[in-house]
């Protein structure tokens, strides 16, 4: 089954990155779902930040896709390509990613996959690029405003079942909601028993006098 991150192990993974490059990347990787070497192979000509689009090479159609993200990741973005300025060849077809020590060469997925488990090691985690891929997934499924339809596009599988698997719950969101429901069975019990009518009166009629369910 899919992993998905938790949101607080989330924010305490972001906020352990040491890098501009590395915000960005992460936060396009959490809003827009996409493959993890689909963003490695962005270009400059693939940024649309006035759009909030980034454009994608769908892995095995290798067709490209416009895929939208969040407005954060694209501060984070502006701020690492400001870093940047100067310091790497100019030009629409320039990668977007590069390495963070000199002579800068294009970053690839193996130089990312290293930044990722660093980071991890930091925690004693073991969470994967891919994870991020399905935790946006987790985070989209569950917006009552979108449908599985639109989960399936941006995510760009073939088959909506393929989709449907990010429907899984994770583990510790099953234990939360099955000790809730202990919680409220425990409330009703407790609840004090009306005792019973007195003879001559209709337990119906006072069910509905007290607003009672019958």
């Amino acid at each position: 089954m899919p992993r998905s991150i938790p949101d607080e192990w989330f924010n305490t993974l972001f906020a352990a990155l040491r890098s501009n490059r590395d915000r960005a990347m992460i936060a396009l990787w959490i809003s827009s779902g996409v493959r993890a070497s689909e963003l490695i192979g962005v270009r400059q000509c693939d940024i649309d930040p006035g759009q909030q689009l980034i454009s994608v090479a769908r892995k095995g159609s290798r067709a490209r896709q416009q895929v939208p993200a969040s407005a954060d990741a694209f501060v984070w973005l502006r701020l690492y390509q400001q870093d940047l300025h100067g310091l790497v060849p100019r030009g629409r077809t320039q990668p977007v990613w590069w390495t963070l020590r000199r002579p800068f060469q294009p970053l690839t997925y193996h130089g990312a996959h290293r930044m990722f488990e660093r980071v991890n090691a930091t925690f004693g985690a073991d969470w994967t690029l891919h994870d991020l891929r399905h935790s946006a997934a987790a985070r989209m499924v569950r917006d009552p405003a979108l449908t599985l339809t639109d989960v399936q596009w941006v995510l760009g599988h073939a088959h909506l079942t393929t989709t449907e698997i990010c429907l899984a719950p994770r583990q510790d969101e099953v234990v939360a909601e099955v000790l809730a429901h202990h919680a409220r069975r425990a409330d009703r019990l407790a609840e004090p028993v009306p005792p019973p009518p007195a003879p001559g009166y209709d337990p119906e009629a006072l069910n509905v006098l007290f607003g009672r369910s019958s």
